[in-house]
């Protein structure tokens, strides 16, 4: 039985002509492939991510000079995993051993006459390994810096500035949460605004906006089912993510206060979308218009008191603050009342100037 309304009925020919778009049905299941296999990818992921977090006494560091023995031996009162330290007696057996290849890289630490300590780091250039052979330099350095605060403290007029303690989390877990899943629940929105943009353009430009109008429906009505459509469409696709990555053994705390953002966010860019996508009336320029703008929107977000991201990723540890719920507030009432002008500005369009 046909639907009353006839913004169903719009909302499903838009979701139904979905799966003729190539483009937007790679970029689903692309999304899906993450979700499903997110327990696997993750590994490869944080490689990418912090490339010491999967690498363990696979870098070889020739170590040299008069402060050789002081770098090594904070090394180990730092208990640093990695790198594998090999001692020369001079600069030129350890350059040696770095042109051979039995050393991935060299560190020449030298001390100088004002008792400080000079590290010069020579790494590969060019080499797939190069990146990874620089963090384990950089934890290294690090640690020989924090290794040198404490042995020097006695010898300064003020006392330091107490480091935080260390924290032995997982990159897997900062990873999963803070990239992982704020992508997965983002790209939906952004890909529904997309599709509003295309909706409206390409019946503009195809002339069937005014064929739709014959049916009876007005030009809100043709807006409002469309814009459902899209905006329904990408807190449906969070919640399968969702339901994928708790398949993989990754918890998701807090899934509706998660959805409920996902939804607003989708609204405020699906009809930034629309409204582009009337007011241009042209697809090409009117979706590097939204793509420029939704960008901007997302890049803005550093200046709000949580970032949108950093809200995904705590509601999803289970550790919201009050600014926390303060946001995903802000954006419901925010879609909310975008979802009324917007509303408005369609309802004065005339449909005869589009």
């Amino acid at each position: 039985m046909a639907s009353s309304d006839p913004r169903i009925t719009i909302a499903r020919r838009d979701l139904a002509s979905l799966s003729r778009e190539k483009t937007i049905v790679l970029a689903l299941l692309i999304q899906l492939f993450v979700a499903a296999f997110s327990s696997f990818l993750v590994v490869g992921l944080t490689s990418l991510y912090d490339p010491g977090s999967v690498a363990s006494n696979e870098v070889d560091i020739g170590v040299a000079g008069n402060a050789s023995d002081d770098l090594i031996a904070a090394a180990e009162a730092e208990d640093v995993a990695g790198p594998e330290l090999r001692q020369f007696p001079s600069r030129e057996a350890a350059s040696a051993a770095f042109e051979s290849g039995r050393a991935d890289a060299i560190l020449i630490a030298e001390r100088q006459p004002d008792s400080s300590i000079q590290v010069n780091a020579t790494a590969p250039d060019g080499s797939l390994r190069t990146t990874l052979v620089i963090v384990q330099i950089r934890q290294l350095l690090e640690a020989f810096e924090r290794h040198e605060r404490v042995e020097r403290q006695q010898y300064l007029d003020r006392p330091l500035v107490p480091l935080p303690d260390g924290v032995d989390a997982s990159p897997y877990f900062g990873f999963t949460y803070t990239i992982l899943l704020p992508l997965l629940l983002f790209l939906p929105p952004f890909i529904s605004g997309s599709v509003a943009v295309d909706a409206i353009t390409e019946e503009i430009e195809r002339g069937t906006l005014e064929l739709l109008r014959v049916a009876p429906l007005s030009l809100l009505d043709i807006v409002d089912g469309k814009a459902a459509a899209m905006a329904i469409l990408a807190p449906a696709q969070a919640l399968l993510w969702i339901a994928l990555l708790s398949v993989n053994g990754i918890g998701v705390a807090n899934v509706p206060l998660l959805l409920v953002m996902v939804a607003a966010v989708a609204t405020i860019v699906v009809l930034i979308g629309v409204l582009l996508g009337l007011y241009l009336g042209e697809r090409r320029s009117a979706q590097l218009v939204y793509s420029i703008g939704v960008l901007a929107l997302f890049a803005g977000g550093v200046f709000l008191p949580e970032h949108p991201a950093t809200t995904v990723a705590k509601l999803a540890v289970d550790s919201p603050s009050t600014t926390t719920y303060a946001l995903v507030g802000a954006l419901a009432v925010g879609a909310a009342a975008l979802a009324v002008v917007a509303r408005e500005f369609v309802s004065r369009v005339d449909p005869e100037s589009l």
